[in-house]
């Protein structure tokens, strides 16, 4: 069955924050599988995955990332840290969303894809049937990674590339991947069992896409997907991840550690956004927060130290961590919006109590001050963040052609 364009999305509310959750195997903390709850022995099962999606649903969020990489979790930045006290281990993030899609109806999911090691046209088909599968709810995260021990597992090149290199590769596998999407028409399906046409071949189209990095051909094996474009995220810290942030996505996670920080990384995102793409649409920033909710601050940081001993290290991340009762978080996402922020990607210290205590603590919290919704407005993950369904930039070019 093709898929045509929706006739109209939702606009995304000025007075509603969005939230979504990082799902990262039993939590941030390093020690979160020691907790009670943490269910370490279904780590590895679909069934594990689809509860905690379905408790996100639960508390109507936006949409959940799914955290992956290629190579085992480590401690050490040149190889495997032959640590036997932390979680080691993973399951596909993309194959992981697309088992969990059916079993929900209307929160979006956005498994992370390390695009350093993989080739467009595999991510794009992958990312389609997603979309497919979940009738509109797909996005993907895209990392880079520069490691050596990962680039041992691949053989690809004779050396890493530079931090500006990988982020320039990020910035071509998205295009690839965004014109494979495109490369199918919404109407190319005819299934027409009557004259014996199921394609209307002239409505798939070549991409003849050429980078520095990758050159892919076209068309996608994959019609094209429910939004037309699923969304595109990824994680800034530094000017690299700006850039491609401001160039390359709809969605933008600002890694910061303070309110100071996240001031000055919107700012950066948003003035390298008017000089790449001023006719873009208007990215959604979403703020990175860990962290760790009890009844109140001293029994969250109490928690936090308890597990911090578990894995003999204080724990700390790349964004600020949070700790403190679901008001006091309100307080702070409320204010923290003022950024220029259109809503926070929460990373759960411990999944099994920090997911409900967002779900059940901070969500209806948030909806006695009237800032989050009761109710899901919108059937795809572009409706639910007010982005209109693009059209297939090749569609519009054959319409305007003097053959058409």
């Amino acid at each position: 069955m093709s898929v045509s364009p929706s006739s109209s999305t939702p606009p995304s509310s000025s007075t509603h924050l969005h939230l979504a959750v990082a799902l990262d195997g039993a939590g941030r903390h390093p020690a979160a599988w020691r907790e009670p709850g943490a269910r370490p022995g279904a780590l590895f099962t679909a069934r594990y995955w689809a509860d905690a999606v379905s408790e996100a649903e639960a508390g109507l969020l936006d949409f959940v990332t799914f955290e992956d990489g290629l190579a085992l979790q480590s401690t050490a930045p040149d190889g495997p840290d032959e640590r036997t006290d932390l979680v080691r281990g993973r399951l596909d993030a993309v194959l992981t969303a697309a088992r969990v899609a059916p079993l929900t109806r209307h929160i979006g999911l956005v498994p992370s894809v390390t695009t350093t090691h993989t080739e467009p046209f595999h991510i794009s088909k992958a990312v389609a049937t997603l979309d497919h599968v979940s009738r509109g709810r797909a996005g993907l995260r895209v990392q880079v990674s520069g490691l050596p021990h990962e680039e041992r597992h691949f053989g690809r090149r004779p050396a890493p590339l530079s931090a500006a290199e990988l982020y320039e590769e990020a910035a071509d596998h998205v295009e690839a991947v965004r014109r494979l999407w495109d490369s199918w028409e919404d109407d190319a399906e005819i299934r027409d069992v009557a004259t014996g046409r199921f394609v209307d071949r002239a409505k798939l189209h070549y991409i003849d896409f050429e980078g520095r990095h990758f050159r892919v051909r076209g068309p996608s094996i994959t019609p094209r997907p429910p939004q037309g474009r699923p969304l595109v995220g990824a994680l800034g810290d530094g000017e690299d991840g700006y850039r491609l942030i401001a160039r390359s996505t709809d969605l933008g996670f600002v890694a910061a550690q303070d309110a100071e920080a996240a001031h000055a990384a919107v700012a950066a995102i948003l003035r390298a956004r008017g000089a790449a793409a001023p006719d873009a649409e208007p990215l959604r920033l979403f703020g990175e927060l860990t962290v760790f909710l009890d009844e109140d601050a001293p029994a969250a940081a109490a928690r936090k130290e308890r597990l911090d001993a578990l894995a003999g290290e204080v724990f700390a991340d790349d964004t600020e961590v949070f700790t403190g009762s679901p008001a006091h978080l309100a307080d702070l996402l409320l204010e923290r919006r003022s950024a220029g922020l259109s809503g926070f990607r929460l990373r759960p210290g411990t999944t099994a109590h920090d997911l409900p205590a967002v779900t059940r603590g901070l969500v209806p919290e948030l909806q006695r001050r009237g800032a989050f919704r009761r109710s899901y407005e919108a059937d795809t993950l572009r409706g639910l963040l007010g982005l209109e369904r693009p059209a297939s930039r090749y569609a519009a070019r054959a319409a305007t052609s003097p053959a058409a």
